[in-house]
């Protein structure tokens, strides 16, 4: 690991001004990703900012009848929450599928949704990476593929999105509030928040430089079943090869998102008109520009059978 700087910032504006003064800045909280990344020299901050005396740590209802998430809720407390677990099961479902419980008790809310990919081309720093080293290449085209993205891909980088609560969030339409580096502040629908790939595949997300997460907002619930199934090679502690979060009303209608199938969690919001036609054709739309590998296209499959079984239960 590097020699770094580091500092506790005093307030969410201080922070972000401290990152916007220094490029080579990164705010630390629960460290569960970063710090990996630090040790394997992937990634190489000059200066650390610790976030973790914010106050950003609570769950509030808003005036809409949603709630509020601080960017540093620990996913333990989030997944237990009362309130999560009654009308937004899903989420509390998808936190409980991730990692293992003492990760939980250090990984936050932001920190969840920043962790950065777990390719293991990009974890190799003998390997050619454009997500790491832009302009180097991608050796996982054309490499070992089992566990890469089938779907929203490009020439540049087939990598996956890790989490499992970021695929959640998209299925519940969350909201991401940020402050700026002059106290500003501003809110990304989190159907914006992430970016495919493209030619730039180290710009993960749409954050400015020096925009410093402060939480996450969840609108009014909307009931129905809340399911997410998350399919991995073992019981626990592994990244999913699909996963699906779903919300079926009773009527057959609701909403459907994808993890392990691309660089971001994927929901196709046109998809979800098929949900009472069943889980063929939500798949055949929610899919229908995959371009996966020799090694992947298992993938496929896996997905339209895994949302059959959502489907099932919820009916059931």
């Amino acid at each position: 690991m590097r020699s770094f700087t580091y500092e506790r910032a005093r307030t969410p504006a201080e922070a972000a001004a401290s990152a916007m003064r220094k490029p080579d800045a990164k705010f630390i909280a629960g460290g569960t990703n970063l710090l990996d990344l630090m040790k394997l020299e992937i990634e190489t901050p000059a200066h650390l900012i610790d976030v973790n005396g914010l106050a950003l740590d609570k769950i509030e209802p808003t005036q809409e009848g949603g709630l509020r998430i601080g960017a540093l809720v620990r996913n333990t407390d989030l997944a237990a929450d009362t309130r999560v677990r009654r009308d937004y099961g899903v989420l509390s479902r998808a936190l409980l599928a991730g990692a293992s419980g003492q990760l939980r008790n250090m990984a936050t809310t932001a920190g969840n949704l920043l962790q950065r990919t777990r390719c293991p081309y990009f974890y190799d720093t003998n390997q050619s990476c454009n997500k790491r080293k832009p302009g180097s290449g991608c050796a996982a085209i054309g490499g070992f593929s089992r566990q890469h993205a089938v779907v929203g891909a490009s020439e540049a980088c087939i990598a996956t999105h890790p989490s499992d609560m970021a695929v959640a969030m998209r299925a519940l339409d969350a909201t991401v509030e940020t402050v700026r580096p002059d106290g500003a502040t501003r809110t990304i629908p989190i159907a914006e928040f992430y970016r495919l790939p493209g030619d730039t595949p180290h710009i993960e997300t749409t954050l400015m430089p020096g925009d410093l997460i402060t939480a996450v907002t969840l609108p009014k619930p909307v009931g129905g079943k809340q399911i997410y199934r998350k399919v991995r090679d073992r019981a626990s502690y592994a990244f999913a090869l699909v996963s699906v979060a779903a919300i079926v009303q009773r009527d057959g209608t609701g909403r459907v998102a994808l993890g392990g199938v691309a660089h971001k969690p994927w929901r196709v919001e046109a998809a979800e008109a098929q949900m009472p036609n069943g889980a063929k054709a939500v798949a055949a739309r929610l899919l229908a520009d995959a371009r996966p590998t020799r090694e992947n296209a298992f993938k496929l499959a896996l997905a339209e059978r895994t949302l059959g079984a959502v489907l099932a239960e919820a009916k059931g």
